[in-house]
């Protein structure tokens, strides 16, 4: 554990999920991969569809329209309608398969157990503290049994940007009815959790599980703790 500034009062904890709570780089490697598959197998026009064209359509489709980064659901479904019309589907009928598509590519990517040391930990801070989680991705929290564990779920998109903007964080105050800066943040990624955090003037407690060097961030967070469990030892004694 390392403090960069002293910690101050806080009256909420807001939580990262992804590789926050859980290892999730895996989980979508595996379902990228599973999902392609998915799509091969389902559409005969999409049969020969490889990760290397996803991944250049992804691109493309991203280039078109910049602002879809803020929404990661969206962005999946214009690229599954584009790809398959591209590949010989007729528009209505990719507007319909691709919200198919995409429902089974959250099933895909939601398709794990939340550790248990995570669970217990937001079960035992939730007794002292409002516990939030604020995400960039579009994990199915029900299907991985966090639904319960929050007072709420904010996910970026629709007018919610993603993190390291402040929307999140303000959406939050409001819903609790607090400031920005009554806001403990944690999360693994120095800019959408640490520099999104302290740069809206919230605190921010960098999970480092794999005591990476501080390369890239843009401000320095409050506490650095490489595992999970040490958050409720930091802030309950």
């Amino acid at each position: 554990m390392k403090f960069y500034r002293p910690l101050k009062p806080f009256k909420a904890i807001s939580f990262d999920l992804d590789d926050t709570l859980y290892n999730n780089h895996p989980i979508m490697k595996k379902a990228e991969i599973d999902f392609i598959i998915y799509l091969n197998e389902t559409y005969p026009e999409l049969s020969e569809l490889t990760s290397h064209q996803w991944n250049l359509y992804k691109k493309h489709v991203l280039n078109e329209n910049p602002d879809l980064i803020n929404d990661v659901s969206l962005w999946r479904l214009k690229i599954l309608q584009k790809i398959m019309v591209i590949f010989g589907i007729t528009e209505y009928k990719a507007i319909e398969y691709a919200q198919i598509a995409f429902a089974e590519f959250l099933r895909l990517r939601s398709n794990f157990e939340v550790p248990s040391e995570s669970i217990t930990l937001l079960e035992k801070l939730s007794q002292h503290y409002p516990v939030i989680a604020i995400t960039n991705g579009n994990v199915d929290e029900k299907q991985i049994g966090l639904h319960d564990k929050f007072q709420f779920i904010l996910k970026a998109g629709g007018t919610l940007a993603t993190k390291p903007q402040a929307d999140l964080f303000i959406q939050a105050t409001k819903q609790l009815n607090i400031e920005v800066s009554d806001i403990l943040h944690v999360g693994d990624h120095v800019i959408s959790d640490v520099f999104g955090a302290q740069n809206n003037h919230a605190q921010a407690i960098w999970l480092n599980e794999h005591k990476q060097p501080l390369n890239g961030a843009r401000l320095l967070p409050t506490v650095e703790i490489n595992q999970l469990n040490q958050l409720y030892f930091l802030i309950t004694e």
